[in-house]
């Protein structure tokens, strides 16, 4: 092992990539040569460490386990035609990554730490980035606590990781999507807009049965009255009525999408009308049934920009403008994949270069 920036660094004796169709990627079931680890104990981060891809051993006492103290991230890196390696806005993750900690009681990972960690894992592992347009290296940092305790209490010790794979698109078609209006993925004062376990493991039994129905995701609502529109399982939501983009406004029930955040900016930017507002149901089924709805389409570094074919509302599948019609979300997602793909100038200083 060999110290790198104070960091332990141990290499695979043999990489796996030659294993991997690259024009075949399944998302999220090819993992990288390499991961980062670091330990937090007695206040402080410690034991920085990249070593090879490999399973954790666990104390069946983890608090994690019992108690949900378990957060993550997900951004993405690009090739550029260059053959650069280009990371889309990664302090906004740090910075997201650290709002979560704070909601969940866990300490905060210093940006140093986290950088320094996701640049030399990329070092080691650039070959899985790979060159296709639409494929990406997807990366996972993550936090857990690891106190061997089934006290209920905030952990003492904690573990920072990140692992990446390479993807392909994760909807590999227009989604079909269906409001929720019985459960509830979150609530004023709670843990809706962090990122952490206990969110997605609430929302997969609603989410499943609406895929037993034929529909990729749901469409969450609030939960006081379950008439406004929130944020899909996997995605920010977007409409364009008429010539305005209306999307509801992040909050402490709705995640601060960085997709999202991108995707107002240009919008703005090309004098397109934006409102973050509440979003009625009644308001998008109306706007369906009189043709002023012209696109909906979600948001999210997974989902990258995913069209929305069908609403389901009460019952009543709505169809959608056809995809090619829509100017405004094809637009987007070209101009995204050509900032992040280094083919456009990056004029926002969204992009990282390796």
């Amino acid at each position: 092992m060999t110290d790198t920036l104070s960091m332990q660094i141990k290499k695979v004796n043999q990489s796996r990539i030659s294993e991997v169709d690259f024009d075949n990627i399944a998302f999220g079931k090819v993992y990288s040569d390499h991961m980062f680890m670091a330990d937090y104990k007695d206040g402080e981060w410690t034991n920085l460490q990249v070593l090879p891809y490999e399973h954790l051993r666990l104390s069946p006492a983890n608090s994690a386990i019992h108690y949900g103290q378990s957060i993550f991230e997900g951004l993405k890196a690009y090739r550029s035609p260059e053959n650069e390696i280009l990371l889309f806005r990664p302090m906004d993750n740090w910075a997201r990554l650290n709002r979560s900690a704070a909601r969940m009681c866990m300490p905060e990972v210093p940006e140093e730490v986290f950088m320094s960690g996701l640049q030399e894992l990329l070092k080691l592992d650039n070959a899985w980035v790979p060159s296709k347009i639409g494929s990406s290296l997807y990366i996972r940092p993550f936090m857990f606590a690891t106190d061997e305790y089934i006290g209920i209490r905030p952990s003492d010790t904690y573990k920072f990781m990140i692992f990446t794979c390479p993807v392909g698109s994760y909807y590999s078609e227009p989604v079909r999507v269906r409001i929720e209006t019985n459960y509830s993925r979150a609530y004023t004062g709670g843990t809706g807009f962090a990122k952490c376990a206990g969110n997605y493991a609430g929302a997969l039994y609603p989410a499943k049965q609406a895929q037993k129905l034929g529909y990729h995701q749901l469409i969450w609502t609030d939960a006081s009255s379950h008439q406004y529109i929130e944020e899909s399982g996997t995605m920010n939501v977007m409409f364009l009525i008429n010539d305005t983009l209306i999307t509801a406004p992040t909050g402490d029930t709705i995640l601060d999408g960085i997709t999202r955040k991108s995707v107002l900016t240009l919008a703005r930017e090309w004098g397109v009308k934006v409102e973050e507002r509440k979003v009625s149901i009644l308001e998008v089924v109306e706007a369906i049934k009189n043709g002023t709805l012209k696109e909906a389409f979600g948001t999210g570094t997974a989902a990258t920009i995913a069209p929305i074919a069908l609403l389901n509302h009460d019952g009543v599948d709505y169809t959608l403008p056809a995809i090619e019609t829509r100017e405004f979300s094809n637009k987007i997602l070209k101009t995204l994949n050509d900032i992040r793909y280094g083919i456009a100038p990056d004029t926002h200083n969204w992009i990282t270069k390796l």
